[in-house]
């Protein structure tokens, strides 16, 4: 699974060099754009199926109730998730609603229902853990979520913090290694991520 994503990951060029800003506001030699694959279809349907067989493998389909998207990049793959795990899906949205109902979560959301988040990848875990907040304050639980990728810069650790257990496929230091072994990157390039995740 794990040489899988990268090789997908490889023919998309979904991995940048140069200076990216991330959300949390700190500069990055290199930026994982996953928003770029519901782009490729034979891709998207790929990489969902990796996420599919993550949830079933870590966590299994009678722990959690609801499958939650954090907006925007978690959004495709949660929603496709949710569809072949037969589970109902639900995103909170990035502003509260000012009209109609005036939720945060949009779908239906009981009290007690275990909700299981799904995102791109995590950073320092800050919208993941937003999105627990709004689920948590409209009577869902949250204990787990799930990642693509884990940058290592701290997301793990702040999720665990607040009872959430992180479930990812790869972190950023297996891919960068795949893929400097599969030629796509060179030693400067893989120098240049493990540094970061060094630092961090």
């Amino acid at each position: 699974m794990k040489t899988e994503l990268g090789k997908i990951l490889t023919r998309i060029g979904a991995l940048k060099f140069g200076t990216f800003k991330l959300t949390s506001g700190e500069i990055s030699p290199y930026y994982l754009d996953l928003r770029i694959v519901p782009s490729f279809p034979n891709a998207f349907k790929q990489i969902c199926d990796l996420y599919i067989e993550l949830i079933k493998n870590d966590i299994g389909t009678h722990d959690f109730n609801r499958i939650a998207g954090v907006p925007t990049a978690g959004i495709s793959f949660a929603s496709i998730a949710a569809y072949n795990l037969e589970k109902p899906f639900i995103y909170v949205r990035t502003t509260k609603r000012q009209h109609g109902r005036g939720r945060c979560v949009e779908g239906i959301l009981l009290p007690g229902d275990r909700v299981l988040l799904i995102d791109d990848l995590i950073t320092k875990g800050g919208s993941i853990l937003k999105n627990a907040e709004a689920v948590r304050a409209e009577g869902g639980v949250v204990t787990d979520a799930v990642v693509l990728v884990d940058r290592e810069e701290g997301g793990n650790e702040n999720l665990a913090r607040e009872g959430i257990k992180l479930h990812y496929l790869l972190s950023t230091d297996e891919l960068a290694r795949k893929m400097y072994v599969m030629k796509v990157i060179t030693k400067e390039q893989l120098n240049s991520i493990l540094k970061r995740v060094k630092k961090c």
